[in-house]
């Protein structure tokens, strides 16, 4: 990671990597100096370097770069400057924006260019390949390989931005910016899938807001300003998604903006209300959801008559005459009649949820709630006066349908009005976000009614009806469509039917004796009956048991009086139940007063605390007033100054308030003024000009016509004079071409006489044709080799790479295997190390334990030396001498052990008794293991060796140790190597030690 100390340099830097090529590094550089924590001060220069960073991101495409560089700008210049923000994220967008085009504009070049060499050549091999492999067109393939790549990155990019934006108060404008640059991206290209996960991002983002209140910079939704932003977000949601035709989505946007307008609790203008409505009437209407169309249509109705004054008489009558036939189309029977209790829940759900939907009521009530209904719907109508101002085929055809009983001439009534009505409609010009008005439309719908009414009317007239007549009467559909109608509406009990195609008849029931209430008529009956008999003949009453209770009613007593003995106990319990419970309520309000005599306190410091606060407030807000305040006397200053130079007067009247805020209406007002006046300017110079340009023309006009008139002289004259050239120069040709022909008859004759033989222009023939087929055998050969010669290629290309391969493939099992041999090489020399480890510890150990061992024989024998001095005390004293004597006798008896011979009783080696035997020799002198030099002595029953001379010994012993490892080449611990060192110096030294201590005698 590079560092700066300024950005600039990495600006500086930056730039001469781009310069070279390496676009990549300067991508890097750049992103490491924005996310660095070095520089998260606002200045300048960063913003020359996002947009730098923005331009290398979007060249490369790289998103996650532009994103990760787009959240540390916004740290930074959150709260110093958003505009910053805001410009280097609109460049983002206009360079992916661009890029998406210019790639698309290159695609559509690549599929209208030739792109062939030679017209008459084939396809070549490698085309031909790829496009039976791949199966796609051209126009298919450049599209995937230049458009689709740019468009994947423009849709992040939008992603991007709406991540960035989402949920600030102070780039709200921008995000909604975004949203509708997005939509229409969406449209513009038919991305289907984009918009509805656009649509997703955009309410989890309005979820977040909600879930989350303590969100530092959140927007709130209770400002206008916030609001209408929301609104007008989700308002172009709703109009892309029903251009798109994506219902779903549309009906979604449809909640959102209910669910918002609930969740601030306002009602929206009555502009966006029909807007509402009016894509709300469509959704209904794709959904065959006839009764909210119509209510969507009742209330779209009365937002245009109430809030629209510009609405024409023809307009009213449109939508007046909309509503009606929405209403009509409303089967009138109900669909819900044999469901089961999980579905009528669900449709009852169903209704209110769109009844509050339709009603906007933005704090919905589920009880007591006015069920929605085809004959409310006509009977709200009435009472709102939409069917007078309906037109007047409207409510002929109303009046037919709903009070008129003709059963042999209604669909003869109805058709003509039906034609009439197929014939209005168009678009409203004093509405203009009311869609366009057909009522063709609804007339598949008024004729399915119309033949359901007839059917229902004929029911109550006729028992049998021939399937002819009845087909007659319906002259709108067959009568298999028929069947299908009268079909649905027996199943839901509007009419009772049955056809007979055998005896060609239709049989109409009586709904009156198929009714409910005459289904359990016997059972109703019977119970009546019963009543009857029990008022008329009463039973009898029984006899008293008195005599038979008297015995037992002592014990009847006694029982009664425990009972109210246990009664009273009850009674007692419940008092003290009921004291103790008094007594806990209040225990429980005395907590309660505490609890809020402390919130009452801790709400009373809250106040102070708020009051000092805003005091503090206060007195910076009078600060900035002051400031604000010598600003405007010095902008008041500078402006009077400019307007004594121009002459004019005084910008601000005596007397009146001045502050910044005013000083700049007024600049403003006044440049408005100065450029309202320029135009003005322009415009009368424009006048005069055109005044000026028509009198140049009117004057010029009649000069124009005498010189064409000249002109066409001119011309004939000249067109006159070359015609008589023109028939000079033929008649000349034609003599000529007499005379050639008079020259060339005299070899007629020559031509006549050699008809047989072979003429030239055959051989010429025949000679281009063998030239023209020996071309054409060596283009084909030609052809052949160079397809040999490329399929020879790519069979050598193919063998280089399986080569390359399988070279790799056996250098890396090499590599494997040399890791391998090596590691398992290491595993046995750790192995081997820690064995030597382990015997030369070993062998420590028993030299440590040899050496005590050897320490405590010395010890026992010092001790028993002692013992056997305390024992004799009467011996003699033997002088030094004696001592002196027995060392130098020491090497004697050795070396007269060495010429006789090894004592009795001591062990001599096998191996040296076989050569001692065999020689006749005595086998050299076996000596002690331990002893070195001068070592301990021989003999076990003299005077024990001095001190020194013991410690000699051991050091001795150690050296032959030392010695022993030393011969093999190795030592059994770095210890011993010095110690041995010391042992040999100690035995050298060792007789002088003994001479000190025992001179001669």
């Amino acid at each position: 990671m590079s560092n700066f100390n300024k950005p600039e340099a990495a600006l500086n830097q930056a730039e001469a990597l781009i310069n070279v090529g390496q676009k990549q590094d300067a991508l890097q550089v750049l992103h490491d100096l924005i996310t660095s924590k070095r520089h998260r001060a606002w200045q300048k220069t960063l913003e020359k370097i996002m947009f730098r960073y923005v331009d290398l991101c979007v060249d490369m495409r790289r998103g996650k770069f532009a994103k990760d560089g787009l959240i540390q700008y916004r740290i930074v210049c959150q709260q110093v400057n958003v505009s910053s923000l805001e410009e280097v994220i609109k460049h983002f967008m206009h360079l992916s924006t661009e890029k998406a085009e210019q790639a698309r504009s290159q695609a559509q070049a690549l599929e209208e260019a030739l792109d062939v060499d030679d017209l008459e050549a084939d396809k070549r091999p490698e085309d031909l390949m790829l496009s039976y492999v791949s199966g796609e067109k051209g126009k298919d393939r450049s599209d995937r390989e230049l458009v689709t790549p740019w468009f994947k990155f423009l849709w992040e990019t939008y992603r991007t931005v709406l991540e960035i934006l989402r949920n600030n108060s102070k780039l709200e404008a921008l995000y909604a910016m975004t949203a509708h640059r997005a939509f229409q991206f969406c449209k513009q290209y038919k991305r289907t899938t984009e918009f509805r996960r656009l649509c997703e991002i955009i309410r989890n983002h309005l979820v977040n807001l909600n879930k989350y209140r303590d969100q530092r910079d959140r927007p709130d939704l209770s400002a206008p300003e916030s609001l209408q932003l929301y609104l007008d977000t989700r308002f172009e949601q709703l109009k892309v998604a029903t251009e798109l035709e994506l219902w779903q989505e549309a009906f979604y946007s449809i909640e959102d903006i209910h669910g918002l307008m609930c969740m601030v609790k306002k009602t929206p203008k009555p502009s966006l209300l029909v807007v509402y409505y009016a894509k709300l009437t469509e959704i209904f209407w794709i959904s065959s959801s006839h009764l909210y169309h119509a209510y969507a249509w009742l209330k779209l109705f009365t937002l245009q008559k109430t809030y629209n004054k510009n609405l024409s008489a023809k307009d009213l009558q449109l939508i007046a005459s909309s509503v009606v036939l929405a209403a009509l189309l409303v089967v009138p029977y109900d669909h819900t009649r044999g469901a089961s209790h999980l579905e009528l829940e669900n449709e009852k759900e169903r209704n209110l949820r769109m009844a509050n939907l339709i009603g906007f009521e933005l704090e919905p009530k589920l009880d007591n709630r006015e069920v929605l209904s085809r004959s409310a719907l006509l009977s709200e109508l009435v009472t709102k006066g939409v069917m007078s101002c309906a037109i007047q085929e409207v409510k002929d055809l109303y009046h037919l349908v709903e009070h008129e009983f003709l059963p042999l001439d209604l669909a003869s009534k109805v058709q003509p009005m039906l034609t009439k009505i197929s014939k209005l409609g168009g678009k409203l010009a004093s509405a203009s976000s009311v869609p366009e008005i057909q009522l063709s439309r609804y007339v598949p719908a008024i004729e399915r009614l119309v033949t359901l009414r007839l059917l229902q009317q004929v029911s109550k007239v006729y028992q049998m009806m021939k399937i002819e007549s009845l087909s007659k009467m319906i002259p709108f559909f067959d009568f298999s469509v028929v069947e299908k109608i009268s079909v649905d509406a027996v199943k839901h009990n509007f009419i009772a039917m049955k056809v007979d195609y055998m005896k060609g008849v239709v049989l109409f029931g009586n709904m009156g004796l198929e009714s409910d209430g005459l289904r359990d008529h016997l059972a109703i009956l019977a119970e009546s009956l019963n009543k009857v008999r029990a008022m008329i003949y009463p039973p009898a009453n029984k006899a008293s048991k008195l005599g038979e209770m008297l015995p037992g009613l002592g014990e009847i007593v006694d029982k009664e009086h425990k009972r109210l003995l246990a009664r009273k106990s009850i009674i007692e319990k419940r008092k003290e139940e009921h004291e103790r419970q008094l007594i806990e309520m209040e225990r429980e309000e005395e907590s309660k007063r505490l609890k809020l005599q402390k919130i009452t306190e801790e709400a009373e410091q809250k106040r102070l605390a708020a009051e000092y606060e805003q005091r503090k407030n206060q007195r910076i807000l009078r600060e900035i007033e002051e400031r604000e305040l010598e600003e405007a006397q010095a902008m008041l200053e500078e402006a009077e100054k400019r307007s004594k130079k121009k002459g004019g007067k005084k910008p601000i009247l005596e007397g009146e308030k001045v502050t910044k805020q005013t000083l700049m209406e007024r600049a403003l007002t006044e440049q408005l003024r100065e450029r309202q006046e320029m135009e003005k300017k322009l415009q009368k110079l424009g006048k005069t000009m055109d005044y000026l340009e028509r009198a140049k023309r009117e004057e010029a006009a009649p000069l124009i016509e005498a010189a064409f008139q000249r002109r066409l002289v001119e011309e004939k004259v000249l067109h006159e004079r070359e015609q008589q050239q023109e028939i000079e120069l033929s008649r000349q040709r034609h003599d000529g071409d007499l005379q050639e022909k008079n020259r060339l008859s005299r070899m007629l004759d020559n031509k006549v006489s050699n008809h047989f033989a072979v003429r030239p222009a055959e051989r010429v023939i025949s000679r281009r044709q063998a030239e023209f087929d020996r071309r054409r055998v060596d283009r084909e050969e030609r052809i052949n080799l160079i397809i040999q010669a490329r399929k020879q290629e790519r069979e050598a290309k193919r063998k280089m790479i399986y080569f390359v391969r399988s070279e790799e493939e056996r250098l890396k099992k090499i590599r494997e295997e040399e890791e391998a041999r090596k590691q398992e090489e290491a595993e046995r020399r750790r192995k081997e190390e820690a064995e030597r480890k382990a015997k030369l510890d070993e062998i420590a150990e028993k030299q440590r334990q040899r050496e005590r061992e050897l320490e405590e024989k010395e010890r026992l024998r010092r001790e028993a030396l002692l013992g056997r001095a305390a024992d004799g005390p009467s011996r003699p004293f033997e002088p030094p001498a004696r001592a002196a004597e027995l060392v130098n006798a020491a090497p004697a008896a050795a070396a007269a052990a060495a010429t006789t011979g090894p004592a009795p009783g001591k062990y001599v080696p096998r191996h040296l008794r076989e050569k001692t035997e065999g020689t006749g020799q005595a086998p050299p002198p076996q000596t002690d293991r331990w002893a070195s030099g001068g070592g301990r002595r021989s003999d076990g029953f003299g005077q024990p060796p001095s001190e020194p001379e013991r410690w000699v010994g051991r050091r001795s012993e150690g050296a032959a140790e030392g010695d022993k490892w030393g011969s093999r080449g190795e030592r059994p611990d770095d210890r011993t190597a010095p110690t041995s060192d010391k042992w040999r110096s100690g035995s050298s030294s060792r007789s002088s030690w003994s001479s000190s201590r025992n001179p001669p005698r």
